[in-house]
Order: C-alpha cells, then sequence, then structure tokens
C-alpha cells in the first residue's frame, strides 16, 4: 500500500518556499491544481537536473514521461532513481509521484494540468538536449521560447484557471488577460535566469553572455511591466494580491542585479518579503481610480 500525500501546502513549503506563499494566498479552486502542477514540473525537472544520473538516461526518463503524457497516461510514468542519484529532498518528492497522480486524477482541472506539465516538461527537453557539453550559449530566440516553455505556460494557464473558477475577477477578456500573463511568467523566468547564470554556467548551460545582461535586465523589466497590467485588470482580493507579489520579488532582484552585477545570486531576505506583503495588502480591497478593475 502506497503512504498517503503529505499535504501539497507542506510539498510546497519544502521545495516552492516563495511560490507556495503565493498559492497559498489563492483561494483554493485554484491554489491546489497549480499547486500540484508546480510538484509535477518540480518532479521531472528534478530529473532533468540530476547532474548524478548519466545523462543519456535523464533523456530517456524524461522522454517516457513525454510519451505517458502523450498518450493521456501519465501514472504510467515511474522513473527508477538509484540510491545517491538525488539529494534527499529530490528523492522524497520523486518518490511521491504516484500519490501526486492520483490527486491529478480526482482534480476537476485535470486536462489543464496536464496541458501545463506537457509545455513545461518540453522545455525541460529542449534545455537537456540543446546543453551538451561544450554548447554555445542560446540564441535570442532559443532564450524567449525557453522562457515561454518554462513560464509563459504558467501565465497562460494561470489566466485559463481564473476564467474558469472566477471569470468576475478580469476586467478584460480571457485572451487579452492571457498575453498580459504569459508576458508576466516570461519575465518572472528571465529574472531568474539572470540571477542564477553565474550557478548554471558552471553546469555548463549559458542561457545569456554577460555582454548581454543589461539589455537582458530591459527586456525582463519590460515583460513584468506587462504583469503589472494584467494585475491592475484584476478586481481587488486575493486573486489579485497573489498575482501581485511575484512582480514585486522579481522588481528587488533585478534591483540587486543592477547593484551587485558580478554577485554570484543575488536574494530577496526574508524580512524583505514580508514587508513585499504588508505593502500590496491593499489589493484585498481596493477600489476606484486605484483598481481600474473595479
Amino acid at each position: 500500500m502506497t503512504a498517503p500525500l503529505p499535504p501539497v501546502g507542506e510539498l510546497l513549503r519544502q521545495h516552492a518556499r516563495t511560490f507556495a506563499l503565493t498559492l497559498r494566498l489563492l483561494p483554493p479552486e485554484l491554489g491546489r491544481p497549480l499547486g500540484i502542477a508546480y510538484l509535477l514540473a518540480r518532479a521531472s525537472d528534478t530529473v532533468a537536473d540530476g547532474v548524478a544520473i548519466p545523462r543519456g538516461r535523464r533523456l530517456e526518463l524524461l522522454e517516457g514521461l513525454s510519451a505517458a503524457l502523450a498518450a493521456g497516461e501519465p501514472e504510467r510514468w515511474a522513473p527508477r532513481i538509484l540510491p545517491g542519484e538525488l539529494p534527499g529532498p529530490e528523492t522524497e518528492l520523486v518518490a511521491t509521484l504516484p500519490q501526486l497522480l492520483a490527486a491529478l486524477e480526482c482534480l476537476p482541472d485535470r486536462a489543464e494540468v496536464l496541458r501545463l506539465w506537457i509545455t513545461i516538461l518540453e522545455g525541460q527537453l529542449f534545455d537537456l538536449r540543446r546543453f551538451v557539453p561544450g554548447a554555445a550559449p542560446l540564441s535570442r530566440g532559443e532564450l524567449e521560447h525557453y522562457c515561454q516553455l518554462v513560464a509563459g505556460s504558467v501565465g497562460e494557464s494561470w489566466t485559463r484557471l481564473t476564467a474558469t473558477h472566477a471569470p468576475e475577477v478580469m476586467s478584460l477578456p480571457v485572451g487579452e488577460m492571457s498575453a498580459y500573463a504569459t508576458a508576466y511568467g516570461k519575465g518572472l523566468q528571465l529574472t531568474n535566469i539572470l540571477r542564477d547564470r553565474a550557478a548554471d554556467r558552471l553546469l555548463g548551460r549559458v542561457y545569456v553572455r554577460e555582454e548581454e545582461v543589461p539589455e537582458l535586465l530591459g527586456l525582463a523589466e519590460a515583460w513584468l511591466m506587462e504583469g503589472n497590467r494584467f494585475v491592475r485588470h484584476l478586481h481587488g482580493g486575493r486573486i489579485r494580491y497573489a498575482s501581485q507579489l511575484p512582480a514585486a520579488l522579481a522588481r528587488r532582484t533585478l534591483g540587486g542585479i543592477r547593484r551587485e552585477p558580478g554577485s554570484a545570486r543575488i536574494k530577496v531576505p526574508r524580512r524583505e518579503v514580508y514587508g513585499l506583503l504588508l505593502i500590496t495588502l491593499p489589493s484585498l480591497w481596493l477600489r476606484g481610480r486605484s483598481n481600474p478593475a473595479s
């Protein structure tokens, strides 16, 4: 008998501290499918990034997942991880896959979560195939394509789920909101890439050339501005509040990169995260001129 699935919130706190905070702010009908989608994508990403697993076997495992998802049978995917191939927490996450997949089967939004996981997996496979030993840095087109697959897709699903469960929250048609949310997701991903570029380079993954960093900081900010438009067209409440936090954190991170471009990694201190939660608290009830969606 399989062990019961730990609460999704507990798994998210272990594997996605800041995103877990964002999801906790959402109504359960949005937070649960997005949380399960995150954990499933994180499990496949853990396999993709498992440097102790031979690259060929990582590709084989993810291609097996791709075939299972294409057949609409994700439960067929049961990656066998050998002792020592993944750190303890990642091994435990992969071990929860049967329970996560069982939880997915019970979701009313199963089709949306599967569609999102398929798209993110395409990005994970692109990453693994593209960065062979000695690979050149990504071109601008490849970088934007990768950001779209692994994060722009999240904005699209976030919008579709909102349209399904809380359509009254949005003041623009779904197509317009989705375009803003897609750019928003890409901006968040590009921020992460710029923040982590030194660590990624050590792993042989050069997503951006150093001479491109100033221009890409501007691109990330432009995409995040689209995210601001998405937020402005949400009525005040929990969904707007949760949607606003990632952009606020990303802007803090971009500011840190501008101040310390050579830093190995910029991290927003926990106290600043809680400060941003307080600053954005009015999003729960904003009306009138300060919230165009009202």
